[in-house]
C-alpha cells in the first residue's frame, strides 16, 4: 500500500485544480486541502501572513486524518508550503514533488508587486486577477484549449480578496529554501521536480536549481505543452511523475 499523498494548490486557485491528477491516481489516498482563504477553507484571521502558517495548517490536518507521514506535492505556492513542511515538520514528509515553484526568496521588486496586488484585490476585488490567466497558462493551452482557459478564469473570479491578499503577503515574506532541500536530501527524502515547458513564472532554470540542491534522489520532469499550472494543463504527465515518487519511496531500504 502506498503512502498517502498530500497535494497543495497554487495561488490563487483551490484544490479543485488537481481533479485531473487525482483521477489518474487510482488506489492512492489523496489529501488535498484548500489553504486558508481559498476554496472552502475559512478566511485568514488576524495572524501574521506566513507560508509557515500554511504548513502548520497542513500538519494539523494530518493529525486530524490520523496520518503520520505522507508524500507531499505542491505547485507554485503549494511548493512553497511543501518546502516549509520540510523545514518545520520534516518527520511528516516521506517524499516531495515540487511543481512549477522555486526555492529562491522574492526579490525586492517581486515583494513590491505582491503588495500592489494585495492592495488592489482588497480595494477593487478579484476581478483584478483576470490578467493572470496569460501567465498561469502556457501558450499551447491559451491557443488550443479554450475550456481550460475558461475554467481557470472562473477560478480567478471566485477567489476571495482577503485570502488572496493574505497569500501574497505570506509569499513575499518567505525565506529561500535551498538549505532546506539540501538537508532533506541528506536525510534521504526522495523527490521529484516538475516544470511546465512553457512556464514563464517558475521555469526550468528554477527547477534545475532546486534539483541541484535536492540532488540525491531528484529527477526533473519537463511537462510538454504546459505552463505554470502544469497539473491542470497536462495531468497525465504530472500524475506519472507523482507515481514515480510514490514508487521510489516504496523501493527504498528502511532503517
Amino acid at each position: 500500500m502506498s503512502l498517502p499523498l498530500v497535494l497543495l494548490h497554487a495561488f490563487p486557485v483551490s484544490s479543485v485544480m488537481y481533479d485531473g491528477v487525482v483521477e489518474r491516481l487510482p488506489g492512492v489516498r489523496v489529501i488535498r486541502p484548500d489553504l486558508r482563504g481559498f476554496g472552502t477553507a475559512p478566511e485568514p484571521g488576524g495572524e501574521q501572513p506566513t507560508i509557515d502558517r500554511y504548513a502548520d495548517d497542513v500538519a494539523e490536518l494530518l493529525d486530524r486524518e490520523g496520518v503520520e507521514r505522507a508524500v507531499v506535492g505542491g505547485l507554485s505556492m503549494g511548493g512553497y508550503v511543501t518546502m516549509a513542511m520540510l523545514r518545520r515538520h520534516p518527520g511528516r514528509v516521506a517524499g516531495v514533488v515540487l511543481m512549477d515553484t522555486k526555492a529562491s526568496a522574492d526579490t525586492g521588486e517581486a515583494r513590491v508587486n505582491r503588495e500592489r496586488i494585495a492592495a488592489a484585490v482588497l480595494q477593487h476585488g478579484t476581478r483584478t486577477l483576470r490578467p493572470m490567466v496569460d501567465t498561469l497558462l502556457g501558450d499551447t493551452t491559451r491557443r488550443e484549449r479554450p475550456a481550460i482557459v475558461a475554467r481557470v478564469s472562473a477560478w480567478l473570479d471566485a477567489a476571495r480578496p482577503r485570502g488572496v491578499a493574505w497569500a501574497q503577503r505570506a509569499m513575499a515574506a518567505r525565506p529561500a529554501s535551498f538549505d532546506t532541500l539540501r538537508t532533506a536530501s541528506a536525510a534521504g527524502v526522495p523527490g521529484a521536480v516538475v516544470v511546465g515547458a512553457e512556464d514563464t513564472l517558475a521555469g526550468e532554470d528554477d527547477a534545475r536549481a532546486m534539483a541541484a540542491a535536492f540532488q540525491s534522489f531528484t529527477q526533473v520532469h519537463v511537462i510538454a505543452a504546459a505552463g505554470h499550472l502544469s497539473a491542470v494543463e497536462n495531468p497525465d504527465a504530472v500524475a506519472a511523475a507523482v507515481h514515480g515518487v510514490l514508487d521510489t519511496w516504496q523501493d527504498l531500504p528502511r532503517t
